[in-house]
């Protein structure tokens, strides 16, 4: 749990300090006991500088080198953003909607195939990704686990532990000898980038939130010394192992002011980018997409829930006086509806008061005995922030306002800007105490003001033309004050950037990457979507500015600022090919009765190393014992005396979302479904079958045939798609099986996938006979597979695959995410279709599932956007009705005029 305001003044000062930061070390500043810190500017923009930094906290916020930090963090996971062009995309979108930190957990299983053996390059090069955060001037919060949780298969820990005999999450001996190498592992990457050291960025280490037993406090013990012995001397935090995901923007805000409000130093923080459950990652395994509640979605584009992420998130950067808050005197709103938490700044005297609806409706109330002097309306389940007695430069302050303030930038190019946002079409209300009258000027006609007994009354309607603008001059300061009024959606459009001539404000484009100044100019990198106007407001002396490399014809506005003549042209439209030419074969010649299994595991044995009971007589069945650890697992049993047989039972334990496909002699035997916990399955022979099996005990007796021979051998092939591991290191596939009618012998083998391929990971690969193959890789011989016109495959029982290939053909300087729409006509279908886009597996469609997914996002770097790219559907059908999709197609999930330049990611078999 993280202290809080609220829970820290109940404890000592240093006893939370070493339960929170981990103790002291050379890096982590002491709480400050000798003397509180003052209200003040934050630190600078965080970069590798090569400068040692003291962290540290108070019961307040976190210190960095004698500042106080708000810290706003995101979650990413750089494991479903495959792709450092992505991750750069990511993180600098991040920053510049306000975010000053990402938390990154690191899965164990992504980057260790087997015991001993670590991945950091490609996709999973975890310094490249800190070297892009620093770039980004992003703190990071380090998340290495053991176990992270974030919705992974195991929760992170990798599908080969149990078959070591470790008992995860313990204290056991094996399990603490496997986790310490994975951690030092990790924290020699981590060491690197230190903030503390100048290294980089991370200026945090979460631990995996310890349990409540004896046990689980002695290994989050050793955890935290192994971590400290490895070199890690930033603050150490632990939390909960999920981001929040939130229904919208209301919830957002309530949550992002419910921290500040409970004084949370470091809070958890949102899921900022989703992205998708590529492979055999997820847990669960469907859908594919990982972007509920996300604040980007898959195709990286903002959701609702941006907006007060992006006010809120500048808000406490640009205001320091948010850093330093204390609960003040008890506030009832003139509405019991609206409840409000007061706090106040005791070295600057600033009030916030943070309003909360827990209504089903609008509620207009009042704060009777607060400076607030007119009524505020705060949406249904929603909240809001006001401030009071903020200082607004020299002598002027803000007495109150009813719309939510979001930045505070002084001395740019020789005045003052505040900026005011909240709901389209509400009238704001800003009243400033000023000791003498100021020359007040509107600049845009929707903008009212009147000034009585030194205060000066502005009220504005919000988003009516776009941003509105005031001027105020004198009144307290030698400096202009500009008074610029927003809704939610302009906030969007509002950046202010820190650059060393100084602060800039831009007004415009969809998004501001960054400020480069070169003397009389300003170089102006970003994203345009829709034709856009571009205003600029930055030092003295600033005459010009560039575009995404593109000189603009500029013109000095009323409000001081550079306005770009005309509009920045919006992204081109983007048509996505069409989908044709498709090949098709079918799979799993491994169900046939003489298929050559002579290089298959022998599933022969008698113990599990797993803490999952093995059924009495066995043998072991779980396909992890035998090295199978993600994706399709193919078991084969010989079977002898069978005579009369008539039913197979299957005991599987594949998770919820599993499937368990089953033949006889290369006839279909029916499927089963998983569940929770273990599952059984049984399924009758069809006819044909169930008269060989009598006739053959007829004529043979007994299952002999003659001369006391027995009598012919028959093949059980059964085919599981096991669903995620849970963190307990419980069994995966098959657990027995029992037969009816007879009592064969049965000598098991079973195949998974090929190998671990040294491009995509781990989790990318399934034991389907195509994958094996290589049917889904790109510079395939497809001599062999048939011309078809449709990507129906029929009503057969296996596996069937088709392929195509696509060029885009994207023009230059547009980002542009394309997705994959699989359409179906029927809500029952039974089947399902892995999807790989040049090699890798980047989704999976269950057309049975209710609400089942049908857009898959193609990530750019997998997806080459100006080459040619190869798609395969790998089709798993259980053979109850038709299946393949009715068509498939492409579509665009969102463009811009700007972006970061696409890295391809590299595909294996790649011609």
């Amino acid at each position: 749990m993280e202290p809080t305001r609220r829970t820290f003044s109940a404890l000592a000062g240093t006893t939370v300090l070493g339960l929170v930061l981990g103790g002291g070390s050379s890096g982590a500043a002491p709480d400050s006991a000798g003397g509180t810190v003052p209200t003040g500017p934050p630190p600078p923009r965080p970069r590798a500088d090569g400068v040692r930094h003291q962290v540290g906290r108070d019961r307040y916020s976190l210190l960095v080198d004698g500042r106080r930090l708000v810290l706003w963090p995101g979650e990413l996971h750089p494991f479903r953003l495959p792709g450092p062009a992505l991750w750069r995309d990511a993180l600098e979108k991040m920053r510049a909607h306000g975010y000053n930190a990402v938390e990154v957990p690191v899965p164990w299983n992504v980057h260790s195939p087997a015991p001993g053996r670590y991945d950091f390059t490609g996709v999973r090069d975890l310094d490249l990704f800190l070297r892009t955060a620093a770039g980004a001037g992003l703190y990071v919060v380090l998340r290495p686990g053991p176990y992270i949780g974030a919705d992974v298969d195991g929760g992170g820990l990798p599908g080969w532990l149990a078959a070591t005999g470790a008992r995860p999450r313990t204290t056991d001996p094996e399990y603490l000898r496997h986790a310490d190498a994975w951690l030092a592992r990790v924290d020699a990457t981590a060491r690197r980038h230190l903030y503390t050291r100048g290294k980089g960025t991370v200026l945090l280490y979460r631990l995996e939130e310890p349990g409540d037993s004896a046990d689980a406090r002695a290994l989050a013990a050793h955890v935290r010394r192994r971590v400290r012995a490895d070199g890690i001397d930033v603050p150490l935090v632990s939390g909960p192992a999920r981001a929040r995901r939130t229904s919208g923007a209301a919830e957002e805000r309530r949550l992002r002011l419910a921290d500040l409000a409970d004084g949370a130093v470091v809070p958890a923080g949102s899921l900022a980018f989703g992205g998708i459950n590529a492979g055999w990652l997820g847990a669960p395994a469907l859908p594919t997409r990982y972007d509920e509640g996300a604040v980007f979605d898959g195709a990286r584009k903002p959701t609702p829930r941006l907006e007060p992420v992006h006010q809120l998130g500048h808000l406490v950067r640009h205001v320091p006086d948010l850093a330093r808050l204390e609960p003040a005197a008890r506030v009832r709103a003139g509405d019991d509806r609206i409840a409000v938490d007061h706090l106040a700044n005791p070295d600057t005297g600033t009030q916030v008061f943070v309003l909360r609806n827990d209504s089903d409706e609008a509620v207009t109330t009042t704060l009777p005995g607060t400076p607030v002097a007119a009524p505020v309306t705060v949406a249904a389940r929603d909240a809001k922030l006001l401030a009071a007695g903020l200082r607004l430069g020299g002598d002027r302050r803000l007495a109150y306002c009813t719309a939510q303030p979001m930045l505070f930038l002084s001395d740019v190019g020789g005045r003052d800007i505040a900026v005011f946002a909240g709901r389209h079409g509400e009238i704001a209300q800003v009243v400033l105490d000023v000791p003498s009258e100021p020359e007040t000027t509107r600049l845009d006609a929707e903008a009212a003001w009147a000034y009585d007994h030194g205060r000066l009354n502005v009220s504005v309607p919000l988003g009516a033309d776009g941003l509105a603008r005031v001027s105020v001059v004198g009144g307290g300061s030698d400096r202009p004050l500009l008074l610029l009024f927003t809704d939610d959606a302009g906030a969007l459009r509002m950046w202010p950037y820190e650059t060393e001539a100084g602060p800039f404000l831009v007004y415009g484009p969809a998004l501001l990457r960054g400020v480069e100044p070169a003397g009389a100019t300003a170089h102006l990198t970003g994203e345009v979507r829709a034709a856009t106007g571009l205003e600029v407001w930055g030092p003295r002396g600033l005459t010009g500015v560039t575009w995404n490399g593109t000189a603009r014809r500029t013109r000095t506005g009323r409000a001081g600022s550079l306005t770009v003549e005309g509009l920045l042209p919006g992204a081109p439209p983007v048509e996505p090919p069409a989908l044709g030419g498709w090949r098709r074969r079918t799979g799993n010649p491994e169900a046939g009765p003489d298929f050559d299994d002579g290089d298959w595991t022998r599933a022969d044995r008698t113990a599990s190393a797993g803490p999952t009971p093995v059924p009495p007589g066995g043998p072991v069945l779980f396909a992890d014992d035998y090295g199978c650890h993600y994706g399709d697992v193919w078991y084969r049993a010989r079977l002898t005396g069978t005579a009369g047989l008539t039913s197979v039972t299957l005991a599987h334990r594949t998770g919820p979302d599993g499937l368990v496909l089953a033949w006889l002699d290369g006839e279909p035997l029916g499927c089963g479904h998983g569940g929770d916990g273990e599952t059984e399955t049984r399924l009758r022979l069809p006819g044909k079958l169930r008269e060989r099996f009598a006739d053959e005990g007829e004529d043979e007796g007994e299952g002999e045939g003659e001369n006391g021979a027995e009598a012919p051998e028959a093949v059980l092939a059964v085919l599981v798609r096991p669903g995620p591991h849970d963190g307990a290191g419980t069994a995966r596939g098959l657990v027995s099986a029992r037969f009816g009618g007879a009592a064969p012998r049965a000598a098991w083998r079973i195949r998974g996938a090929a190998g671990t391929d040294a491009v995509r990971g781990p989790l990318n690969d399934g034991g389907l006979y195509g994958e094996r193959r290589g049917w889904h890789l790109p510079g395939l011989d497809e001599r062999g597979w048939t011309p078809v016109g449709s990507t129906r495959t029929g009503r057969r029982q296996g596996e069937t695959w088709l392929r195509t290939a696509f060029r885009p053909d994207l023009p230059a300087g547009v980002d542009a995410t394309f997705g994959l729409v699989l359409e179906d006509d029927a809500p029952d279908r039974a089947y399902r279709a892995q999807i790989f886009l040049n090699g890798w597996n980047i989704g999976q469609y269950a057309g049975d599932r209710t609400g089942a997914q049908h857009t898959f996002v193609l990530p750019n770097g997998i997806l080459r956007p100006r080459e040619t790219n190869t798609l395969a559907l790998a089709v798993l059908a259980e053979g109850t009705t038709g299946a393949g999709p009715r068509a498939v197609r492409l579509t665009v999930l969102g463009s811009a005029a700007g972006g970061v330049p696409v890295e391809p990611v590299a595909s294996p078999g790649r011609a």
